[in-house]
């Protein structure tokens, strides 16, 4: 019996206190107002959630419209901030490749009247346009008549391009790029593609033939020189220029006739 006694204040003995029983008052009042923190926390909206009007406070209202929103940045900030570069301000693509159909007719007609004066801003650009389009014209016409020449007419105009800048350098001042040469050469092509033209409708070995091939020969070595005269300000040697584009253009003329 008096061990039962002995576990029975055993068992209902403790450390326990008052001032333990003030601890935990103290902190239950503490975990209540964190509680209560949260729970303020939560009440308030999520940055970019969206919130019906009715819980926004006065300082946070709403002051631009459904499909139009409040924009932060003024129309200046906007234009600085805008891609400078636009499709819009880039320039055609013709542009781009150096293809000016307005200065082709020009240099065109100029080559078709040899009595008109050059303008010498336009001849000396490198357009290679045209004169690649006559060259593939030129051989077109020589198929026509049966004479398969494309090889024939790329060599003698690369020849005579390489001839006749050489030859420009030595006579001319300020001197002449490969390309302009191969420019001016290539438009004055074109009356040598009437001629392959006209040996596809009829014979030109008769005398007929001769003397219309003598005709091209001298139109296009006369609209050569004076191009080149007025690009290159040599005044008073057109003779001397005609000469040499005469022999290269003769040698076209030999693949028309024959």
């Amino acid at each position: 019996m008096a061990n039962f006694e002995q576990f029975h204040c055993d068992f209902y003995q403790s450390n326990y206190n008052i001032d333990d029983q003030e601890d935990y008052n103290t902190c239950d009042s503490s975990e209540n107002l964190s509680g209560i923190r949260k729970s303020q926390i939560g009440d308030r909206p999520l940055a970019g959630a969206f919130v019906p009007s009715e819980m926004l406070s006065p300082s946070q209202s709403y002051t631009g419209q459904i499909l139009q929103p409040t924009v932060p940045y003024s129309s200046n900030t906007l234009s600085h901030l805008s891609y400078a570069d636009g499709f819009d301000e880039e320039p055609p693509l013709l542009e781009e490749l150096g293809i000016n159909f307005e200065h082709i007719w020009q240099k065109t007609l100029t080559v078709l009247n040899p009595m008109k004066p050059a303008d010498g801003s336009i001849m000396n650009e490198t357009d290679l346009t045209g004169p690649v389009v006559f060259c593939l014209a030129l051989g077109a016409t020589l198929l026509l008549a049966g004479k398969v020449h494309f090889g024939y007419v790329y060599g003698v105009s690369v020849a005579g391009c390489l001839s006749m800048h050489a030859l420009l350098n030595l006579m001319s001042i300020p001197g002449v790029s490969h390309g302009c040469v191969a420019s001016v050469l290539g438009y004055c092509l074109l009356p040598m593609v009437i001629l392959s033209s006209s040996a596809a409708i009829f014979s030109l070995h008769g005398i007929l033939g001769t003397l219309l091939a003598l005709f091209v020969i001298g139109w296009c070595s006369l609209s050569a020189s004076k191009i080149f005269t007025s690009a290159l300000a040599m005044e008073g040697q057109q003779l001397l220029i005609a000469y040499p584009c005469a022999l290269l253009y003769g040698l076209f003329a030999l693949l028309a006739v024959f």
